[in-house]
């Protein structure tokens, strides 16, 4: 039977094994390629040392390649058809131009799949399954690569579009919902590389993100202690997702605080991240998030869009991605404990 087939060869169509397990592998192939290789670029940049530049530049320009064998991986690919995602990957990415994510998560799913479905089911499967994989998805990223990167390329620009236009309520929903995002177990940065997520927009995520890691972080320091606040605070927020399951009312202050730093960023401080569109759904996990913020900066100067790094750059990065978050979620926290609603040990991490 068909799905005795299927279940044979662990094809499990859910949404959580293609938006949750793959796109947040994707997002961690990501960090390995374009992140860090941005971030070693940047380094070489300011220390004036050009193989740290030109290494860096390797490291970002297999990105695609990278995420595609991180989807793999999710999906539980065998060793031929994981190696083949890389042809995959590099096509997806690059006929994908600025969606070039997007459409490295679809093909690479469909790829993926269909590389483990013939997997040792020949005698020639040194051959046969590196063909199909390969085949399947550099021919899919010819035809539908380019339309999947124009659609998610176009919808990310109506996103920016309309944070410039109405900044202070698309900072709102825009910090929210990506703050949101980086708490469950989705993934923000994937999302925001997905959409192309830079310049006000950008700068909202960042702030949203922040509000959340930051805030969790500093809500539960009573709790957790130094402990919980390193790994909250430049790890990760998703560490909360059981207890806010449990007391879905502990979510509240941290998105009351993204819903107010959003449109500061927006509307006050003009706060922007023109780096890696994934750094703005990284917040502060190992200061990604600024980072991405530092890098913009540099892009813009480069590119005669701004004149030089002012103190006001500096303030309101430390004001958006550390101070308000801290103070503010603190104080929601603390009026939130006070009339009940959170309990003690309701923000406790599993040891």
């Amino acid at each position: 039977m068909v799905s005795d087939f299927l279940k044979r060869k662990n094809v499990v169509f859910s949404a959580k094994r293609y938006g949750i397990d793959a796109l947040g592998a994707m997002a961690q192939g990501l960090f390995c390629s374009l992140l860090i290789g941005t971030i070693i670029n940047t380094v070489g940049q300011q220390a004036g040392i050009e193989l740290l530049v030109e290494l860096g530049t390797f490291a970002t320009s297999m990105s695609g390649p990278a995420m595609a064998v991180a989807i793999g991986y999710a999906l539980k690919a065998d060793p031929l058809v994981l190696f083949s995602l890389v042809a995959v990957g590099y096509s997806a990415n690059q006929l994908g131009g600025a969606g070039g994510p997007l459409a490295v998560l679809v093909i690479a799913i469909i790829a993926a799949e269909c590389g483990k479905l013939i997997s040792k089911e020949t005698k020639i499967d040194i051959l046969v399954t590196p063909a199909v994989t390969i085949l399947v998805g550099t021919g899919l990223s010819y035809l539908i690569a380019p339309p999947i990167g124009t659609a998610a390329n176009s919808f990310g620009k109506l996103i920016m579009w309309a944070t410039e236009l109405q900044p202070f309520w698309m900072g709102i929903l825009v910090s929210a919902a990506v703050g949101i995002a980086l708490t469950l177990p989705i993934s923000s940065a994937a999302i925001c590389s997905v959409l192309g997520l830079t310049g006000l927009a950008g700068g909202a995520a960042v702030a949203g993100c922040c509000a959340q890691m930051v805030g969790f972080a500093v809500m539960s320091f009573k709790e957790n202690g130094v402990g919980g606040l390193v790994s909250q605070g430049i790890g990760t927020s998703m560490l909360q997702m059981s207890n806010i399951v449990k007391n879905p009312r502990i979510w509240i202050p941290p998105i009351l605080t993204s819903m107010i730093t959003g449109p500061l960023a927006t509307c006050v401080f003009k706060f922007t991240m023109n780096g890696a569109p994934v750094s703005s759904g990284m917040g502060t996990c190992g200061f990604v998030g600024q980072i991405g913020v530092y890098t913009g900066w540099l892009a813009d100067i480069e590119a005669g869009t701004k004149t030089a790094i002012t103190g006001m750059d500096w303030l309101a990065m430390a004001l958006i991605c550390f101070v308000l978050p801290a103070v503010l979620t603190y104080l929601f926290g603390l009026f939130f404990r006070k009339i009940g609603w959170i309990k003690e040990n309701d923000l406790k991490l599993a040891a």
